[in-house]
């Protein structure tokens, strides 16, 4: 078995010609999900040859435009391709709405059943499980209502934590029991140490802060990424998440990369 994380954009706010918004997909055991869905998010994926029609459930963390402006446009497409399967939409209450309304004011409703789940809980809670998977949302302190999500999968009698998305949020050490041994984690990472006088207005996170996590949670794997445009260097980000995560390897992620992992 394998499990992968494909980057489709990986910077902060406004897209740029190299620069693209937040967008994950993860694959593991015929599962295929989406994680947040920023501008240009379908053309990132056709560029990664992934297939559409195969994305079975999206999972928004919050309704800033970086995080989901990109969704309306990939379900039209997912329309235009004759998909037939059922698409669920896991996000803050207000996302069925704002879809709709766009989707009714363009004439453009979906052949396919889309499922909305909304969500509203400021604790953590389970949105979703079958006999194989879990999936959790981890509560985030940003600007407006803001969850990540953690990936369970029931392997050799137990649930394991495959993989944690901690999107746009604060410094929040508490988090770290929700995630406490999960496989690879994702933590945003928008500014270095010498902005991070920034973090209390924005609501974001420093990579140092982002290797603290990763350390509380005992991870084995980091993924940065949201990173503010401001800067050239990513491998500042690296060096400064690694001074405090001493347990295990620190990745950057940039757009259209792939990450595969041993399973667990």
């Amino acid at each position: 078995m394998r499990f992968s994380v494909r980057t489709l954009g990986a910077y902060a706010a406004t897209p740029r010609k190299l620069a693209n918004p937040s967008a994950q997909y993860i694959s593991f055991n015929r599962n295929h999900f989406l994680i947040d869905c920023g501008e240009g998010t379908q053309r990132s994926l056709r560029a990664c040859g992934v297939n559409l029609l195969g994305i079975q459930k999206v999972f928004i963390s919050h309704l800033h435009g970086d995080h989901f402006y990109g969704l309306p446009g990939l379900i039209a497409t997912m329309n235009s391709l004759k998909r037939t399967d059922e698409l669920e939409i896991y996000g803050p209450k207000g996302i069925k709405e704002l879809l709709t309304t766009l989707l009714k004011a363009s004439d453009s409703w979906t052949r396919y059943p889309l499922r909305f789940i909304e969500l509203e809980s400021s604790d953590s809670e389970v949105i979703f499980e079958s006999d194989k998977v879990r999936i959790v949302t981890i509560p985030l302190k940003h600007r407006i209502y803001t969850n990540g999500f953690l990936f369970e999968v029931f392997d050799n009698g137990a649930w394991n934590k495959l993989y944690a998305y901690c999107s746009d949020t604060a410094f929040l050490p508490r988090i770290a029991s929700i995630i406490e041994n999960t496989h690879v984690l994702y933590h945003e990472s928008t500014f270095l140490k010498t902005e991070d006088h920034l973090c209390e207005k924005t609501r974001h996170s420093t990579a140092s802060e982002a290797g603290k996590i990763a350390q509380l949670a005992q991870s084995k794997f980091l993924i940065l990424g949201h990173y503010s445009t401001r800067y050239r260097n990513l491998d500042l980000f690296r060096q400064e998440a690694l001074n405090h995560f001493k347990s295990g390897e620190v990745l950057l992620s940039d757009d259209h990369e792939l990450f595969e992992f041993p399973w667990p």
